[in-house]
This record gives structure tokens, sequence and C-alpha cells, in this order.
């Protein structure tokens, strides 16, 4: 098996004398190293499966992982391995561990909109930038391992110090509501192995080999677990590219790299050099552009797949130009190359660029998707749903009890529902538990508090039910009980209910089979009972929704979520001064280095995801607030090998080449036509 690897994957998957570092570059196998790793921990080192973990960052990544583990290891038990993001695996111990930090098991995982609630009425305010603000500051403390009074002694401006006073109330509106949210499920655990270290014992000898993909998206928190977890042994290996470092913004620090060497002096590290995914041309791009970067670690990529296509790099009039000359270029392509949609990538900085490709893909009835549109768990229909499940898990969720009581309607009116809010946050309790407080009881009227109890007494119901009955039993009675199928078609549109209610079987279905015992990418899977289920889809809501298979289609994405993507032909648009490198990194002509690092790592991440051609274009002008602006080609595209480049579109060019260029593309073509 090992010998379908190269030496220097062969050499990580064997060694296990210690912390091993292996610095994958873009393309270099750093998936087949770990999966082959967990197959040789199991078959020749003697680890039983449910030893090992092996951390992601996201669903996919670990759908892959299992994917490609269940093949390995195809007849061979794996009950009981671990692959999971560092949040599912955090939400297993906090699940486990619950009661030492006085949480009940069936705590509630709030989502992003529900802590934008939660803030806002902190608050009291309706600024959404205010409130997002905030709630940014509030996550980067807790990425950076920090509690309410440590962000108080260290906030330095206004703003900061408002922030802290409100992280503090918010913290204590979690612990009412015996919820968590996403940054909790990496911090809390943290915070569990600081105060009780029998609890770290026993995850160190549960947990006695760690696999950590993509290292060096860590934050500081993700840092601590990991270290704590691996102890003094040390017995774990971490798989990252500094050269891939790309989400500083949202707490990663890519330091975690270094210091990994400063925190285990007998680190091995081993480098994954040989890239099977690019031509050559490619590669000399990509390394020549990050070679500007100061290095932590020296690497450079190498492939022996040909020389393959000069790079193109275009210059356009415009968006609408640029948006135009990329489908044409697309149609040409796969007419000439005979190749599919998903062949080809568009790929930007930031969402807003799409809006412009979208129209043109649609003129011209080619099929598309987004990356980074809404997700299956963000739609309305869902989301009520999920409200229902979260009360049923955790009676004191009061965000989610909201949104039950009152969709579909149940006669539980705003003022009902405004008195039991004053007489919970008074007495401390939650709105559930307000319900059946006898003081508030004689202060509303006796039809109110029926419609009311009548909820409660049905959530409790569906309570005892959760546990013992199948899950699908227990969601079909909902929906009927509910009526939600008619309320659906009592507020929408025919079509649009119609769509919704598909959705909602969908999610009942999909449910349902993960409530059963089966074994899932290969793995053994246990039963879940409701209540388990409803955890893993706040979580998984989070993490990203439901992948949708592959379709025949040009991919339309942002460079942050094309990362460990591939695609045979990538277009990189709108690489210009302001946009890549983003305005905020050369903000006011004052160039701040790290941030100007960050955004060639993110130019290189474009660039390494091309496997055949890369077209990199540029607009000479750009509307910005509503005014046509000049833009300038990125200092990026100025650090691409010349020999390797070839300009359109650009008058520091020699246009007599740039037209024979296209003439030629088009005589192709046209004896092409004429053959068919």
């Amino acid at each position: 098996m090992l010998n379908s690897l190269n030496s220097p994957q062969r050499e990580a998957v064997k060694y296990l004398d210690g912390p091993l570092l292996v610095l994958a570059g873009a393309g270099s196998g750093k998936t087949r190293v770990i999966t082959q790793k967990i197959s040789y921990l199991i078959d020749e080192a003697g680890y039983s499966p449910k030893e090992i973990a092996a951390i992601t960052f996201t669903n996919k990544a670990a759908r892959e992982m299992q994917d490609r583990v269940g093949k390995l290891m195809q007849g061979k038990s794996t009950k009981g391995l671990t692959i999971a993001t560092f949040h599912s695996l955090g939400l297993q111990m906090l699940r486990a561990e619950a009661a030492l930090l006085g949480y009940k098991p069936q705590f509630s995982i709030l989502d992003s909109s529900d802590s934008y609630k939660i803030v806002a009425d902190i608050l009291a305010t309706t600024d959404k930038q205010i409130i997002r603000k905030t709630q940014w500051q509030i996550s980067a403390w807790k990425n950076a391992f920090l509690n309410a009074d440590q962000a108080k002694a260290q906030a330095d401006e206004d703003l900061t110090v408002a922030a802290a006073k409100v992280y503090q109330l918010y913290q204590q509106t979690l612990k009412a509501y015996q919820a968590v949210d996403f940054d909790d499920l990496i911090k809390l655990p943290v915070e569990l192995f600081q105060l009780h270290e029998s609890a770290l014992n026993k995850w160190q000898r549960k947990l006695q080999y760690l696999l950590i993909d993509e290292y060096q998206d860590t934050n500081a928190c993700q840092y601590k677990l990991v270290k704590m977890l691996t102890g003094l042994r040390g017995q774990f290996t971490a798989v990252g590219d500094d050269d891939q470092a790309i989400y500083g913004w949202r707490g990663a620090d890519v330091e975690n790299l270094r210091q990994l060497t400063d925190d285990f002096s007998k680190l091995k590290i081993i480098k994954l050099e040989q890239n099977y995914r690019s031509t050559v041309r490619i590669l000399r791009a990509a390394n020549q552009v990050i070679s500007n970067n100061p290095k932590l670690f020296e690497k450079k990529l190498w492939s022996d797949l040909g020389t393959g296509d000069l790079i193109q790099v275009s210059a356009a009039m415009s968006e609408e130009a640029e948006a135009e000359s990329v489908i044409m270029k697309i149609q040409a392509h796969k007419f000439e190359h005979r190749t599919k949609f998903l062949d080809y990538a568009v790929l930007y900085r930031g969402n807003h660029q799409a809006r412009i490709f979208e129209q043109q893909l649609r003129n011209h009835k080619i099929p598309y998707t987004v990356s980074g549109g809404q997700s299956f768990f963000d739609k309305a229909e869902i989301k009520d749903l999920v409200s229902y499940l979260r009360l049923i898990a955790n009676e004191d969720d009061d965000p989610a009890f909201i949104r039950a009581a009152t969709t579909p309607k149940k006669g539980i009116g705003n003022t009902t529902l405004e008195r039991l809010g004053e007489y919970a946050s008074l007495h401390k309790i939650s709105l559930f538990a307000a319900a059946f407080e006898a003081d508030f009881q004689s202060d509303v009227g006796a039809k109110q508090l029926d419609d009311l109890l009548n909820f409660c007494a049905y959530i409790n119901k569906l309570q005892q039910r959760a546990v013992r009955d199948q899950a699908n039993e227990v969601l079909d009675d909902l929906l009927n009980t509910i009526q939600y199928e008619a309320f659906l078609y009592d507020s929408e549109e025919p079509r649009a209910a119609e769509s919704k209610w598909a959705n909602v079987m969908d999610f009942i279905g999909w449910l349902s089979k993960k409530g059963e015992a089966n074994t899932e990418y290969g793995l053994e899977a246990e039963a879940k009972n409701l209540l388990e289920l409803t955890q893993m889809v706040s979580l998984m809501s989070m993490l990203e929704g439901q992948e949708a298979g592959e379709v025949d289609a040009v991919k339309l994405s942002t460079l942050h979520a094309a990362k460990g993507l591939e695609f045979g032909h990538v277009f990189l648009i709108g690489v210009e001064e302001g946009i890549l490198p983003h305005r905020e990194s050369v903000d006011l002509g004052v160039t701040d280095p790290t941030k100007i690092e960050e955004e060639r790592r993110l130019m290189y991440v474009g660039i390494t995801r091309a496997q055949k051609s890369l077209n990199i274009s540029w607009c000479k002008k750009r509307k910005r607030a509503g005014e046509m602006a000049l833009c300038e080609p990125s200092r990026f595209i100025a650090e691409l090998p010349k020999d390797d480049v070839r300009h359109f579109g650009n008058p520091f060019n020699d246009p007599e080449i740039s037209k024979d260029f296209g003439k030629s593309k088009m005589a192709n073509i046209k004896a092409m036509l004429a053959n068919n």
C-alpha cells in the first residue's frame, strides 16, 4: 500500500517517534498522507481505531477523509475512529463533560443569527455595523482564549471597552439559555481541561494519536486544545502549509507553525514538495509570487506534469467587458477541447464580484454554482423545524422557544410573550420555566394561558418520545400536529410553498437516515436519537450545510472558499490594487506588511488551484460608489515570471503578439468547425 507514495510521503506515514510536522505544499497529496497514516497506525503500529482522532476544519474535508479511510480499510473494523472537525470534537467533549462546567448535556448551539440577536438586545440598537463589529470582536477574543475580564483589562479604545462589557452580559445570557456559540465549542473544552485534570487525563488516554489537517489555520484556542490533548507524549502529526495561511482575519495564526518548533523540541519536519496537480509554468508562477514573502520554512513546489500553456494576463476596459471576455473564453475553450463545464472555475477576492458573472452566465445559458451561497440550513423552513428540535433538546433555549411558539401561530400573541419575557428575566429563568410559574399564570388571560401551556405540554411530550422513538416517527407527528404544510401553502405562493415543503421532506429524510445505525462513508456509525441528531444539525448548519453532488457547472467561488479545491482551468478575475491586495491591506498608502503577505498567499492559493491553464484578468476602469474610477493592475501580476506570461489588451505589450495569438486561435476554431 505504501508503494504508491513518494519517499517523503512514505516517511511521514511511518514516522511515529514523536511529534511530526508535515509541510505539505499545494497539491502535494496531504490527505493521502493522513488517510494512509490512519490505516498504518491501525494495521502496523498496534493502535485501536478508537484511540485515533483526525481533525479537520470543514465537514467536506472530514467527509472526504472518512470516505478514503473507508475504502482503504475495507473489510476491517474502524469502530470508534474519530474523523471530525475541531468543532465536532469539541462538541463530543462538552457533551460528555457538560456537568463539570454547569451545563446539561442537551445544551443548545446558537448560530450566528441567534448570537447577533442577543448582542443587538444587549446593545439596544439596530445599527447593524455596530452589532456586527461587537459580535466579531467577541468571537476574536474567544479565539484568542480571552474571557470577558481579560478582554476588559486589554481593551484600549471606546469600542473595545464597550464590547468587553457586552461580552460579559452575552456570556451570562448564553449560560442562562444553557447554550453555547460556535467559538465556545473550542474555548469551553480548553477551560474544562484547565479546571479539571481528571477530564484531561481521561481524554488524553482516550485519544492516543492526533492527526491535524490544515494546521496553519488553527487559532490560539485550537492550538491550546491540541497541546493539552497530546500532552507530554506529543504523539501527533500536524499537516500544514505556511504559504496557504489565509485566515488571519478569522483569528488563525500562522505563527502556530513556528510555535510548534519552540514547544516540541523533538519535532521532526518533513516537506512534501512534489505537486501532482499543476503544470510546471503554473508552479513557477506560484513559487515566484510567494518568494516575495518572508519564509517560515523554505520549500519549492515542483511537478513532472509537463511545461503547460502560457499564463494569460488580460486587461479589460470595464467589469462588463471582463465578464464577457471570460465567458467567451470558457465557451471557445470548451468547444475546442471537448471539456465539461465543471472543469472551469472563476475565482475572485470578494462575493460582490460574482454578480456580473452570474448575469453573463445566465444570458449565455451556462450552468454555474456559487460557493458561499445560502446554505440549506439557512432556509427559513429548515430553521423553523430546527427551532422545535432545539427546544425538544433543551427547553431553556429562549431563541428557539420564541420561533417555535410563533411559527405557525398558536394563539400565543406578542403581549403574552412580552409578559413572559419580563417575568423570566426578572426571575432569571427561561421562558419555558416561567410559563409554569403561578405568579405569571395569574397575570395572563385564561385563553392565552391555555394556548401557552398546551404548547409547552406538547414539547414535554415530544421530549419523552425523542429518547424513546425513532426520529422519523417523532418528526412526522410533529409536522402533522403543527400542520406545517398547510401553514406554508397559506403563507406563500403555491410554487414557493411547494419548493419549501420539498426542502422540509428532504431534511426529514436526511435526518431519518442519519438516525439509523449504518456504515457511513465506509465507517461504522451508531444509531442516533433525536437529541443527538439535533446537536449534530446545529453544528453542521454552521460548518457549511449540505454539500450538493458534483454537477456539470462552472464554479464561481471566492478564493477563500476555493482553498483545497482544484480545477482544470482557472480564471482569476479582478486582480487589481485595492481588490487583490484588498484595499484594507494598502489603506491610506500605509502598507501593513503582514496584511500584504496574507493577500499574497491568497494570490498563491488562486494560482495553485489550476491544473492545466490559468487566466488572470484586471480592469482598467471599474465602478466605485456609482462613479467610474481608474484601476491599476495588482502588484502580484508584476511578480509573475515574465517568460511564462502572455499579456493581452495591455498597452505596455507588443500589440502584434496579441493579434497574432488571437488570429491563430480563431484559425484553429474555424478548422475544427470545418471538420465537424
